[in-house]
């Protein structure tokens, strides 16, 4: 490979290529997703967009090793996620990706120290260690006076922002989003927005945003539309 290609190559942190979900009803095959193609680029912010229904959190989970395609690959940090054990897959996305979703899924019985230091110990980080950088990326949310508070103990904003924190505690290439604001009311939507956005320029990591709303995704530097189980680029007015 030339350096200009391996340039390159470094530069993608997320691709797809063919992928394609299909389940079997009776004697026809559904096609949710149909030979998907998307490169996500280290530091971009992209957005997936389409009415409930469309196959966005699908799309999504495969992105992210939860599911496996019917066809086409995915490749995280250059590896093709089906050619791995459930194990290997397991330590891909704890070190290469990080998970928002609309729901914090936080764990209730931990704080929110706890929680976003859970990913780093998993992946084998010392407790103390894992407890300095969790108590970091709290700070970096707004949540430095919230650390010792546990999920039923914070707001929704609170709490999607313990979310984010997590998702950034392996320091990861590219953070995917299924409708972060979408629990949450305008102005801690906004709040989200603005941190996303911060994290995003101060760190380099690659953000997937699943969204219906279009406020949210004109702040991407790019919109796909998934419709029909194909997936399109949007073309912004000028």
């Amino acid at each position: 490979m030339s350096r200009k290609s391996q340039l390159m190559s470094d530069s993608i942190v997320l691709e797809c290529h063919q992928l394609g979900k299909y389940y079997q009803q009776g004697p026809q095959q559904l096609r949710v997703l149909d030979n998907l193609d998307l490169q996500v680029a280290r530091g971009e912010k992209l957005a997936i967009v389409g009415a409930s229904g469309s196959g966005k959190s699908t799309l999504l989970n495969m992105l992210g090793g939860l599911d496996l395609p019917s066809c086409g690959e995915v490749n995280v940090a250059g590896q093709n996620m089906a050619k791995l054990s459930a194990k290997q897959r397991g330590l891909l996305r704890n070190k290469s990706l990080g998970f928002v979703y609309q729901f914090h899924h936080l764990l209730a019985e931990f704080t929110a120290l706890e929680n976003v230091a859970m990913p780093l110990m998993i992946g084998g980080a010392k407790r103390r260690e894992a407890i300095e950088t969790a108590s970091e990326l709290l700070a970096q949310v707004g949540l430095a006076g919230r650390v010792s508070h546990k999920p039923a103990e914070l707001s929704g904003g609170e709490r999607q922002r313990v979310a984010i924190a997590r998702s950034l505690a392996t320091s990861p290439d590219c953070v995917l989003m299924d409708e972060p604001t979408g629990n949450l009311d305008s102005d801690n939507a906004d709040l989200i927005e603005g941190l996303l956005s911060k994290l995003n320029t101060e760190l380099g990591i690659s953000l997937v945003i699943v969204t219906h709303d279009m406020s949210i995704a004109a702040k991407m530097d790019r919109i796909m539309s998934l419709q029909h189980g194909k997936l399109t680029e949007v073309v912004a007015d000028v």
